[in-house]
């Protein structure tokens, strides 16, 4: 046979000692076509992979690959056919460079496809040949991964679809199949995986086809996995062995625990099964035990918000409730208030299931069902050990209620859950578990509602150039810049990274006392407490969208967009309700700024007011300069130094311009609108939005794109004022100038506009 070269001939040269000539030669001889050099060698047991990497990163000094830091993002860059192609292993992607294992890291034409295909420079590493098609199994195919796991299996349960219950075969899936260790590394892998990419949930759903596996990541379920068939059945006994649960029961719902340990770190994990039509459904909630208890002011809630809950936690009696829906924060914000009130005189004691944070200084008692401690037998001990605060994880039936009721109203302050859509509806739910309302007046100190919205990862977000919904305009100031989410490998292409709490506090004044107690509806008594001051839910996360920390679709995934009638607060009359639901019209003067009384009736009504609306307010008169009274060109000066600015507005003042100021972007959008600037000197290092930002609003809206823009910036490079000048600019000042340099910039960039 004709000799063959290997396409990693190079490798010869550094194993020298173990592949002499006449080796070297049998070798080719033998090789099948396509075969390396480095597998024929590990295959013939002349060197292992672990000695050749040692030879190769000690010749050539090259770094070996760690197989456990690969972001499985990087999938989205790499396809999966180049990755195959050249045989490498993508293993991380920044802005800037593609990291990649490989086995020949002098393929220059990998180097080279790879680079133009991510717009990154490649940086190799080492890995052996077989590890990297291990991992691009892993990367690019889970499912043939687990195919390669499940190989050592010694016969696979048969599955039978049945229409209405599952074949006798089905249920005898025994301990011993469940417990094979193919089956306990897929466990392990899902878990371990899970917790590490920080999901509160794993979903393992059959399916058609196979058993996929989804991950809660900051709230949304993201798909990670699909496992096949054959093995589902042994993977959800093997979670029911962990949890204690019945693995032979597979007809009735069942509720269980464990705990696992990642990394060294303590992981209590609660699970859920569920009977469905294609097999058990399984849902593990993931609970950090070791997590610590957040503070009030690291929730990423408003200041007013902050403040109202503290408000609530100075009574020293009565229940104080805060409601959402499962999975949104309500027990973190719970220990928050805990947290808050926590001291030496204090004894706190908490009944919960299960006890998710662990915290010194006070009693924390695990609901056992199965064992007669409910939430109301627990509850009803804990009233003899004479406590101050009692927390209850979460109010489910009459009898929790009707105790928790009687310890508030008997000197105890009582913290605790439940499951409603907003705070006012928290007393239709106690009316209807079975509370009286005169009691519930008497009990409640105030509610707290609250959602989690999703954080804008700060390394990506970008400016939102697109015009919200219609029906989004009349919560949105107009030139407020918004963002929208990008994706990038830091926040695994999603947009968004991390979330905060958004709450709407119900504080139970006078008023709303009053309407509970006669048994009025939620919509009722959520009007009484907008009267008192009451922000909702929309309006809470609103402000966050509006600071730039989340985006519009968020906020509209998390709380609906509300009615017209629900951001006007209704008269004061018996009814609580306006009589027509029609907002009432503003009543005219022929004076701008002043309010006439309504015409008689019979008096011909007013025109109606539509275009004139902007002259309500006496305009302020145009300020004039020069002998003949010209109008005083109008200059923003956009600075975040006040000292700066307060030099450029002598200056300009002097040579008779009208000056605004503004010191970051939003503020300078919003004098924009106010002002209608002639000129704007604009810098470009601004706190929040910053020049680049406001450069691109004011060039992509028709009202603004033909305002002359100077730039400031204290970067003098090439590439920084080709970037401005490509975004709009007309023209570029570089720090520090010279008094009369910017002068004579503005009366140079004025008469081109002329």
């Amino acid at each position: 046979m004709a000799d063959t070269h290997f396409p990693d001939e190079w490798l010869a040269h550094s194993l020298g000692d173990v592949l002499p000539p006449d080796r070297l030669l049998e070798l080719r001889g033998k090789a099948a076509p396509g075969a390396t050099l480095w597998e024929c060698v590990v295959a013939e047991k002349l060197a292992t992979d672990e000695q050749i990497l040692t030879a190769l990163s000690t010749r050539f000094r090259l770094k070996l690959a760690d197989v456990r830091l690969i972001e499985p993002s990087v999938k989205e860059k790499v396809p999966e056919q180049l990755a195959r192609r050249f045989h490498v292993l993508p293993l991380r992607v920044t802005d800037s460079y593609l990291e990649v294992a490989t086995a020949n890291p002098f393929d220059l034409d990998a180097e080279k496809a790879l680079a133009f295909a991510t717009a990154r420079e490649v940086r190799t590493l080492l890995l052996a040949p077989s590890k990297i098609s291990e991992k691009l199994d892993e990367l690019y195919r889970p499912e043939k991964a687990v195919d390669k796991l499940l190989q050592g299996m010694e016969g696979s349960a048969e599955l039978v679809q049945l229409a209405d219950q599952p074949a006798p075969e089905e249920i005898a899936i025994s301990e011993a199949e469940a417990s094979q260790r193919p089956v306990v590394r897929l466990v392990d892998l899902i878990i371990s995986e899970g917790i590490l990419a920080r999901s509160s949930d794993i979903h393992i759903e059959p399916e058609e086809g196979g058993v996929a596996v989804r991950y809660r990541i900051d709230g949304v379920l993201r798909q990670m996995m699909k496992i096949p068939r054959q093995a589902g059945l042994p993977l959800i006994s093997r979670i029911k062995i962990m949890s204690s649960l019945d693995i032979a029961d597979r007809l009735r719902p069942q509720d269980g625990r464990a705990r696992v340990a990642v990394n060294g770190q303590p992981i209590d994990l609660r699970v859920s099964t569920l009977p469905a039509q294609l097999g058990e459904k399984v849902v593990i909630r993931i609970l950090d035990s070791r997590a610590t208890v957040k503070s009030l002011d690291s929730l990423g809630l408003n200041t007013s918000e902050i403040e109202g809950i503290k408000r609530l936690l100075e009574n020293h009696e009565g229940i104080i409730l805060v409601t959402g829906p499962t999975g949104s924060g309500k027990t973190t914000t719970l220990y928050s208030c805990i947290n808050l009130i926590k001291s030496e005189g204090v004894n706190i004691v908490t009944v919960e299931d299960p006890v998710e944070y662990r915290m010194q200084g006070i009693v924390q008692v695990q609901v056992q069902e199965k064992a007669g401690l409910t939430f109301a037998a627990a509850l009803r001990s804990i009233l003899r050990q004479d406590p101050n605060v009692v927390l209850v994880g979460e109010i489910r039936d009459r009898e929790t209620a009707q105790i928790a009721v009687q310890a508030s109203l008997t000197g105890h302050l009582v913290l605790s859950t439940l499951h409603t859509n907003d705070a006012a509806n928290a007393v239709t739910r106690l009316v209807d578990i079975g509370v009286e309302a005169y009691k519930i007046a008497a009990a409640l100190r105030g509610v707290v509602a609250q959602r989690l919205m999703r954080r804008l990862c700060t390394t990506c977000k970008e400016v939102w150039m697109e015009t919200p919904p219609d029906r989004l305009k009349r919560w949105i100031p107009k030139g407020t810049p918004l963002y929208r989410a990008a994706g990038c490998p830091d926040c695994a292409m999603t947009g968004y990274r991390s979330r905060f709490s958004i709450v709407e506090v119900l504080p139970v004044t006078p008023e709303v006392e009053r309407r509970v107690a006669a048994g009025e509806t939620a919509e009722h008594i959520a009007a009484a407490a907008r009267r008192a001051g009451m922000k909702g839910l929309w309006d809470s996360g609103l402000a966050h969208v509006l600071r730039g920390e989340s985006t519009v679709d968020e906020l509209m995934r998390v709380v609906d967009v509300p009615q017209e009638d629900d951001t006007v607060a209704p008269s004061p009359v018996e009814s609580g309700r306006r009589p027509s639901g029609k907002i009432p019209q503003p009543r005219y003067s022929p004076v701008p700024g002043t309010i006439a009384a309504q015409p008689p009736p019979g008096a011909p009504a007013p025109a109606p007011l539509t275009a004139h609306f902007e002259l309500l307010e006496e305009p302020p008169a145009p300020r004039r300069s020069g002998p003949h009274g010209e109008i005083a060109v109008k200059v923003l000066l956009v600075d975040d130094e006040d000292s700066l600015r307060k030099v450029m507005r002598d200056l300009l003042e002097r040579d008779g311009y009208a000056v605004t100021e503004a010191r970051d972007g939003v503020q300078a959008l919003d004098q924009v609108d106010r002002v209608g600037p002639d000129i704007i000197v604009l810098d470009l290092n601004l706190p929040g939005l910053d020049g680049y930002g406001v450069l691109s609003h004011l060039r992509s809206r028709p009202a603004t794109a033909d305002i002359p823009v100077i730039v400031l910036t204290a970067k003098g490079d090439e590439d920084n004022e080709v970037r401005v000048f490509e975004l709009g600019a007309d023209d570029f000042l570089t720090k520090p100038f010279r008094a009369r340099a910017l002068s004579a910039r503005l009366e140079a960039v004025l008469g081109r506009r002329r």
